[in-house]
């Protein structure tokens, strides 16, 4: 049996900077297994080699090559439409460094695309340009749908906040990389050499995780150490095909998350009301996005 995981990073493996307990025995069960594994972050602003270095300070050994950023899709999914093109960006170092090794020119003269990312410093100035380069023909590309992110001070405004600002003024809607968009799921299946049938994501996100999930046709588990609480779970018309309390729970039984497969080792079933049943994995539930 083949199986591999996509794994969402805040709100599963770690949170507020610290390591969610289990996220360890996790990862060391899909090394010792020999299973092909990527952690999704919509998360724009840092490189991969970034993050692996601030997430080996919380104790997790994860190399950059295992990190899959809405930046790094976004990467992925330009140069499948245009071989080196032009873009002018308006981000931070994950976003520009992962164009410029994907061979693309950066530029404010006359770009095929308009890159949007996070970044702490959105100018006026970067804005504006933006507005004149799209509403001059440039299409418009976003990393990720998030319209605030998180400060020591409060809440900040995020990606899909700045998108809606240049919507309003040009008229044109971006297309979204990022979670909830499955294409970021798929575009980390085809860097694993991995297949949709025998891939399960994880997640802490009804709207993002579980949802492009479902529409990339991946089984879903969904933990309870972040975003969505019961109450929140209800709400929607689609479910995981399992709930846990945390990324704990899987930890012993990554060959077979789901009981499905007797006698394989290290295997246990999840049991219980942890275990809800699959509701049309695979499936495009229908719903709006967030």
């Amino acid at each position: 049996m083949t199986i591999s995981y996509l794994t969402d990073m805040d709100g599963v493996l770690i949170r507020e900077g610290e390591m969610i307990p289990g996220a360890d025995r996790f990862l060391r069960g899909l090394r010792d297994n020999d299973i092909e594994f990527m952690v999704l972050t919509n998360n724009s602003i840092h490189t991969p080699r970034d993050l692996s270095a601030r997430l080996r300070t919380t104790g997790l050994d994860i190399e950059p090559e295992r990190i899959w950023t809405s930046a790094t899709a976004t990467a992925y999914f330009l140069s499948s439409q245009v071989k080196e093109g032009t873009a002018y960006v308006v981000g931070e170092s994950g976003l520009t460094t992962g164009l410029h090794e994907a061979g693309w020119v950066l530029t404010d003269v006359d770009p095929e695309y308009v890159v949007l990312g996070e970044t702490r410093t959105y100018s006026f100035e970067a804005i504006t340009t933006a507005i004149r380069l799209i509403s001059r023909g440039a299409k418009f590309i976003c990393t990720n749908p998030d319209v605030t992110g998180p400060a020591p001070e409060g809440i900040l405004p995020a990606t899909g906040s700045v998108a809606a600002l240049i919507t309003a003024a040009t008229d044109q809607h971006p297309y979204f990389i990022g979670k909830p968009n499955p294409i970021m799921m798929r575009s980390a299946l085809n860097t694993i050499g991995a297949h949709s049938e025998n891939t399960v994501m994880i997640g802490d996100r009804m709207d993002t995780d579980v949802k492009a999930g479902l529409e990339a046709g991946l089984k879903t588990v969904l933990v309870r150490t972040g975003i969505s609480n019961d109450a929140v779970i209800s709400k929607y018309p689609y479910r995981p095909t399992r709930i846990v309390e945390s990324i704990a729970d899987v930890a012993d039984s990554v060959l077979d998350p789901f009981g499905e497969h007797e006698g394989v080792t290290g295997a246990t079933a999840p049991g219980g009301a942890d275990a809800p049943e699959a509701s049309g994995h695979g499936a495009d539930p229908g719903v709006p996005e967030d």
